[in-house]
């Protein structure tokens, strides 16, 4: 069983195609990319932790269909866009504004916002957010898991980690890849 962890995948919000040039011809396209993405990585018995933003205005029955359609156990961290539907919907294992939990050993904040200190920080835990749709500039030990900044499919602990790695050169940080 994998934990994996996605925010800011906006469904049906059609400001994501304009203001964040998202690569899809329309909301349709964008949503079933998503979908497919997701399901491409994520099992069902896995873990999914979607950190906010889930979708725009839509109702709890509506919800309830998109969460029906994505694999794992999903727990919500509550985004800036996420209404009362979204809350209420029926397939969240659980919903809360900010959580602490260990993966592999190592101690995770999770939030919708990033943060500029968290508890756990010098001894090792990581500060997983969204929010940022990757414009952020991350400090040590924080990571954007936006749908944004990891290629539109959620993403597990070690991908997060090799995400930060591939991007050093010779003690330098890189040009991230397109």
């Amino acid at each position: 069983m994998t934990v994996w962890f996605t925010s800011d995948t906006h469904f049906s919000d059609p400001r994501v195609l304009r203001i964040d040039r998202r690569p899809y011809p329309d909301l349709p396209a964008h949503d079933a990319a998503l979908i497919a993405n997701w399901n491409a990585v994520v099992a069902p018995g896995d873990t999914v932790w979607h950190l906010g933003d889930v979708a725009l205005r839509p109702t709890a029955a509506w919800i309830a269909e998109i969460l029906g359609t994505l694999n794992g156990i999903k727990h919500l961290i509550v985004g800036n866009n996420d209404g009362p539907d979204t809350l209420q919907a029926e397939g969240w294992a659980s919903v809360g504004h900010y959580a602490e939990i260990v993966v592999d050993g190592r101690p995770l904040v999770l939030c919708h916002y990033a943060f500029r200190t968290w508890n756990g920080m010098g001894r090792g835990a990581l500060d997983l957010h969204g929010h940022s749709h990757a414009k952020l500039t991350p400090i040590p030990k924080q990571y954007d898991v936006g749908v944004d900044a990891q290629g539109f499919t959620p993403v597990d602990l070690p991908t997060i980690l090799a995400s930060r790695r591939a991007r050093k050169v010779g003690g330098r940080k890189a040009e991230p890849s397109p």
